[in-house]
């Protein structure tokens, strides 16, 4: 016994070690997060159009590939099961069962056919199947199987002795399992037993399957069995051992034959038709929980896994098998081969081997640890470029040949020469008797020799994508760079590239792919080739060229594109394979793929690898849109569901219009865009997008026709979505308001003319009142004007009578001085003759005539001075005021001496007491008082 259970467990590690290492299919996996309801989910079953419902514990899950809505269970229990019968789906839970239909908004409601019909229920019963037959519909619970009649609402009952664990349909059969009793069958609305083994009765049966030739029965425990020959025994061996253990909760037959069981604790183990295992899914490898709790195969064969917490959907049909290393053990991928029949992964841990399509573990080759940067076959050797220096690979195990720090890649010169590029610049290798050796360092090139290509005889093309495009000429014997040519034209390029392709080089970067032109010297862009660089999705100018197939590849954000000569040598024909970030993240700068055999090819990641089997794309799918709900929103947020199977009109404040679409794909290995256009809004298509949907904010009014098609990958959708739709114009501007405006604007323009007429005839009256009071404003200032002219002349005269008061003055004074001086002269001759000459003199100094001429000439010139001094001081006599025209002059004692003939000392006297007379205190300048006086 001891020696048997050491047999199952050996066999155990061995299946383990098997699985571990294969390739699985894409899971897409979603947790009660996403569809914001309860983990667990029972059951699930799929309409016509594609939507996915599933049973939660929380009410019915429905989800159309990008949109998951909840509709809570009516008696807020725990849906157990689901079924989608064309336009209805029919649920089961907790003392209930009945039916959901969509109405023109996209809604579901429900009708309880228990409700309905009056169905009586035994106590706490709970409804776990439902399946069809004809116009049949079977809910089954622990107690009982009821049958309802679509056509004539009749339902009929059949009752068990013992728990029905489950109940199955094959071909046109029904057949059910009772606890202890066997397995029986529905004919005619009764229940008879069919088969009753002991395994049978004392096992819960999961799943029974059909083959071609008997039955098989997945039990819960004991494994799986096949009828043959009236005698129940173990179906297969190896795969009963390996679920030794286990307990199988559900199972499923898939339509190509295959089996899924799905386990508690366990995941889901997919089985072939003929029995092995291809590999089990479970939380270490994408579920998000390992007990799977119900499996349903929908449409495109992708495989639905309800899970105890979450739900994984698997794309089966994938042409993707996903390594993906979750344990960290490989590392990213930067290169891989196929040699000798084993697969060689070069990572940045390592180097790491295993026999191809087997499905064994990788075994890392020891040396190997660190950054491998290129594996190449040369002559049936396999070269491996490492960090730490070149090494060859034999019996998977490596040996050493050069020392030199980084070795990015290999190129052949000659049967017995390679060139080789490493972090410090070109090397060259020899093969001596038959065994490969380093030789020696290209000198006069440090560079870093990332990407380069040797054109004979003697020219080397080298990239730098952070200092250029290099060429390098070289002598005859390999050893030294004679000149070093920097490209000016091509500059630098990040994530560039250089490569030798059918005898040509070609540099890539961001702009395009560059041919090397012999004649010219030059590198001249190939519009052709260029085709397989996209400015907009530009990520890396990697190229490789694979030339077993002839085919060159390069990389943009989720795609690979291949470019491979046609039926005429002149003409390309140009794939693009779709790969999503979301299957795997490529090594940016770093990419790679690998042809394995036929059209299969790995494509190396950053945490594993994919193999892509390019002869299963379905470049010829059909995918169809779909248009899911429409809402319509006012501006204080209040909204509704529109009928989006007719068109519809809208009141302006609800010209806030969102629109929800989808394509109901649900793998992981593609990417779904959109695009749409609002004609009437916008003639042109936006651009593709993954949102789902749009939403148009406060729209104008006005006629529009929403197009909205899809994309899965590379591949557009089928149809358009067209959605034409109305928005009325607001009240203030319908037909009665715009009469209303018509008879306002009427009545006003009349008021307005009449206004007018009446304003223009004031402001006609106005301006004749104006231009009068401006002809008598400029008669005023023409007056004013001939006034200010005549004062200006009056200032003139006034001007030359005081230039004549001053000549009158300086004539008199002259003339006095003349005099004095003459009767000074006089005075020392004869007595009689000069007193009579003296008293003539005296006559002609003291002449009134010219005092009366000054004093007029003085009152030209300041009008009523004399006057007003007067008034001011009555005491003054006419010498005095005689004195102050003078001072009023500004004429200083000197000057004044000669008009009164008198000295200047009796003019300072006279002065004083002129002061004396008008009373003027010490500090008071006499001529000032004088001058100031108006």
């Amino acid at each position: 016994m001891k020696t048997k259970n050491l047999f199952y467990l050996c066999l155990l590690s061995f299946w383990c070690i098997h699985l571990s290492a294969q390739e699985l299919p894409p899971i897409n996996t979603f947790l009660s997060e996403s569809y914001k309801a309860e983990s667990q989910n029972w059951a699930i079953s799929q309409s016509d159009k594609g939507e996915t419902y599933l049973a939660n514990n929380k009410g019915l899950l429905e989800f159309n590939g990008a949109e998951w809505k909840l509709y809570p269970t009516p008696n807020e229990t725990i849906m157990r099961s689901v079924k989608v019968i064309k336009d209805k789906i029919f649920t089961g839970f907790h003392m209930n069962f009945g039916y959901w239909v969509k109405d023109n908004s996209g809604s579901l409601h429900y009708t309880s056919l228990t409700e309905k019909l009056q169905i009586p229920l035994l106590e706490d019963e709970q409804f776990w199947n439902i399946i069809t037959l004809d116009d049949w519909v079977l809910f089954q619970s622990l107690q009982r199987i009821y049958l309802l009649n679509l056509k004539s609402n009749k339902v009929k009952t059949i009752n068990a002795e013992t728990s029905i664990t489950k109940i199955f349909k094959i071909d046109d059969t029904i057949y059910f399992h009772q606890i202890n009793k066997g397995i029986f069958k529905i004919e005619q609305g009764k229940a008879s037993l069919v088969w009753d083994y002991d395994v049978l009765k004392s096992n819960n049966v999961v799943d029974i399957v059909k083959t071609e030739n008997s039955f098989l029965f997945v039990t819960a425990i004991d494994g799986v069995f096949e009828l043959k020959d009236k005698a129940l025994i173990q179906w297969k061996q190896k795969l009963n051992t390996f679920l030794k253990g286990k307990t199988i909760y559900n199972a499923i037959q898939l339509s190509n034959k295959d089996l899924v069981l799905g386990t508690i604790s366990h995941g889901a183990i997919y089985v072939n038709k003929t029995g092995e295992i291809e590999f089990e899914l479970n939380k270490k490898n994408g579920l998000n929980n390992n007990t799977v709790l119900s499996i349903y195969e929908d449409i495109d064969k992708n495989v639905w896994l309800g899970l105890d917490n979450g739900v994984g959907v698997v794309n089966i049909n994938s042409p993707f098998k996903i390594f993906k290393d979750l344990k960290g053990n490989v590392g990213t991928v930067y290169t891989s081969i196929i040699h000798q029949n084993n697969l060689y992964l070069g990572t940045n841990q390592g180097l790491f081997f295993k026999k191809y399509n087997s499905g064994s573990d990788f075994s890392f080759i020891e040396g190997s640890q660190g950054q491998v940067w290129s594996l190449k076959v040369i002559d049936d050797e396999l070269f491996c470029g490492h960090n730490s220096g070149t090494y060859v690979v034999k019996n998977n195990k490596i040996i050493k040949i050069a020392n030199e720090q980084g070795a990015w890649d290999f190129q052949k010169v000659d049967k017995n020469t390679l060139l080789q590029g490493n972090y410090n610049g070109l090397h060259i290798l020899k093969k001596y008797h038959k065994t490969w050796e380093y030789s020696h360092k290209i000198e006069g090139f440090d560079i870093s020799s990332r990407y380069f290509v040797f054109k004979k005889p003697n020219k080397i093309f080298v990239n730098h994508e952070y200092k250029g495009l290099f060429k390098l000429q070289i002598t005859e014997d390999l050893k030294q760079i004679t000149s070093v040519t920097r490209d000016s034209l091509m500059g630098k390029g990040l994530h560039s590239s250089l490569i030798s392709y059918n005898k040509n080089v070609l540099y890539t970067s961001k702009k395009g792919i560059y041919k090397y032109d012999n004649d010219q010297n030059t590198f001249i862009k190939d519009t052709l080739l260029s085709k397989l660089i996209t400015k907009k999705n530009y990520t890396s100018g990697k190229l490789i060229f694979d030339n077993q197939t002839n085919k060159l590849w390069s990389f943009s954000k989720n795609n690979i594109h291949s470019l491979s000569p046609g039926n005429l040598s002149s003409q390309f024909k140009l794939r693009s394979i779709h790969v999503s970030n979301n299957l795997i993240k490529k090594p940016l700068g770093y990419e790679n793929i690998n042809k394995l055999e036929d059209n299969k090819y790995l494509i190396g990641g950053l945490d594993g690898y994919v193999i892509a089997d390019l002869d299963r794309l379905n470049g010829d799918s059909n995918y169809t849109v779909k248009l899911h709900s429409i809402v319509k929103s006012s501006l204080n947020g209040e909204k509704s569901l529109l009928n989006f199977h007719e068109n519809s009109t809208l009141k302006y404040e609800h010209n806030n219009i969102n629109f929800f679409y989808s394509i109901p794909y649900f793998g992981k290995d593609l990417t779904v865009y959109y695009q749409y256009k609002l004609i009437g809004h916008n003639e042109h298509w936006s651009p593709w997008s993954t949102n789902p949907s749009v939403l148009f904010k406060n729209l104008s009014f006005g006629n529009y026709t929403l197009k909205v098609r899809g994309k899965v990958g590379n591949t557009i959708s089928t149809n358009e979505i067209s959605y034409t739709f109305t928005v009325l114009r607001p009240w203030y501007l319908s037909n009665i308001m715009l009469i209303g405006y018509f008879l306002i604007i009427l009545l006003f323009s009349i008021f307005m003319h009449n206004f007018y007429k009446k304003h223009y005839e004031d402001q006609r009256e106005k301006l004749l009142e104006k231009q009068k009071k401006d002809f008598e404003f400029k008669s005023l200032a023409n007056e004013k004007e001939l006034m200010k002219i005549k004062n200006e002349q009056l200032k003139a005269d006034v001007e030359s009578k005081n230039r004549e008061l001053a000549i009158s003055t300086m004539s008199i004074i002259k003339k006095n001085e003349f005099l004095s001086s003459i009767k000074n002269e006089l005075k020392p001759g004869d007595e009689k003759s000069t007193k009579k000459v003296i008293r003539i003199i005296n006559q002609n100094l003291n002449n009134t005539d010219d005092w009366q001429m000054f004093k007029e000439a003085f009152n030209n010139a300041d009008k009523d001075f004399i006057k007003k001094i007067k008034n001011l001081h009555p005491s003054l006599t006419p010498n005095d005021l005689r004195l102050c025209a003078y001072l009023r002059l500004n004429l200083s004692s000197k000057e004044i001496a000669p008009l009164l003939n008198i000295s200047p000392k009796s003019v300072e006297v006279k002065r004083y007491r002129l002061r004396k007379k008008m009373n003027l205190p010490h500090d008071i300048n006499l001529t000032t008082y004088i001058l100031e006086i108006k």
